[in-house]
């Protein structure tokens, strides 16, 4: 009975071994083929610029093409819920910005931000700046607020759509400044920063990655931030803060995955990530896009999804903002 019961057990012991096996060369293997990464914006966002700076990474990490996939729409609803959708096998991850929290807190939308995801990791937190183009007769945040009192209504400023992240902030401002501008939603950052260009639309609190080069350039004049001290990308730019006593919005960035994401593959991309980030030149590259450097456990992340949520849940009731808007 003995010699059966050791028999038994060790067949049972190779069984489990040869499980694990199996189960760490699937790890080993992943990824076999590329990896998509769905930027739920059109290109030349915030969000659109940091991701295809990791996909380019990543691809030499992994040995696979991470290719960015632009899906923009619906501020950036069409594409996170292709995310959503997608099958949870890795080979297709999202990465968002501050609109991915925004548009959830003023849609109705036909899946949940925070529990029909996979968190993976947060990449960064950066401030937004507030841009004009150089015909608006302002120098500061101050002077900005003078003129748009004294014209309410006739200052144009543009969003990467109804309940975006440069909509909300901007809404945010408005309130806190008792000024009122008219609002011209896009279909992304990136389209409404090409017609602020042209001259087309007068104002935009856009994402720095995305902002900061034209600033820089002097095709456009920043005129305040939106982090509570100043960004490393444009020291020269004052908080907006320091005219509007307590405002303050953060831009988080990260990555998700379709909810039931293996948590091998999970970690892998946590880990993998956390590294780069941590890489003298990505350090650079952020610190130049004035973004920090996050990384930390995914519930960290779901964590900071939440707040965000509720967050820009109380300037939507505030703003009486509406998904028609």
């Amino acid at each position: 009975m003995k010699g059966l019961f050791y028999m038994a057990a060790g067949a049972a012991l190779v069984t489990h071994l040869a499980s694990c096996a199996s189960a760490f060369a699937q790890q080993q293997k992943y990824p076999v083929k590329p990896v998509r990464i769905i930027v739920p914006y059109a290109p030349g966002g915030g969000a659109d610029v940091v991701a295809r700076v990791i996909a380019q990474r990543m691809s030499e990490t992994v040995q696979q093409p991470v290719v960015v996939d632009n899906r923009a729409g619906g501020g950036g609803t069409i594409g996170s819920e292709t995310a959503v959708r997608a099958t949870p096998d890795g080979y297709t991850l999202a990465f968002v910005s501050g609109a991915y929290t925004t548009m959830a807190a003023l849609h109705k939308l036909p899946y949940d931000a925070v529990k029909d995801i996979t968190p993976i990791v947060m990449v960064g937190e950066a401030s937004s700046i507030a841009v004009v183009h150089p015909s608006v007769p302002v120098m500061t945040v101050k002077e900005l607020v003078a003129y748009a009192k004294a014209n309410p209504g006739k200052l144009n400023y543009g969003s990467g759509g109804t309940g975006g992240f440069s909509h909300l902030v901007t809404a945010l401002f408005e309130l806190m400044a008792g000024v009122r501008m008219t609002h011209i939603p896009y279909k992304g950052t990136g389209p409404a920063l090409n017609d602020l260009l042209g001259g087309q639309l007068q104002v935009i609190i856009g994402s720095t990655p995305s902002t900061a080069p034209h600033v820089k350039s002097g095709r456009l004049r920043g005129i305040g931030v939106t982090s509570k001290v100043r960004s490393s990308a444009l020291p020269d730019v004052p908080p907006i803060a320091e005219t509007v006593p307590g405002y303050y919005a953060p831009l988080l960035y990260g990555m998700w995955g379709p909810k039931g994401l293996p948590t091998d593959v999970v970690m892998f991309w946590n880990r993998e990530v956390a590294k780069l980030l941590q890489t003298p030149q990505m350090k650079e590259r952020l610190t130049n896009d004035g973004i920090d450097a996050a990384g930390g456990a995914p519930d960290q992340f779901r964590d900071a999804l939440r707040s965000d949520v509720e967050r820009w849940q109380k300037v939507v009731t505030a703003a009486n903002i509406k998904a028609s808007d």
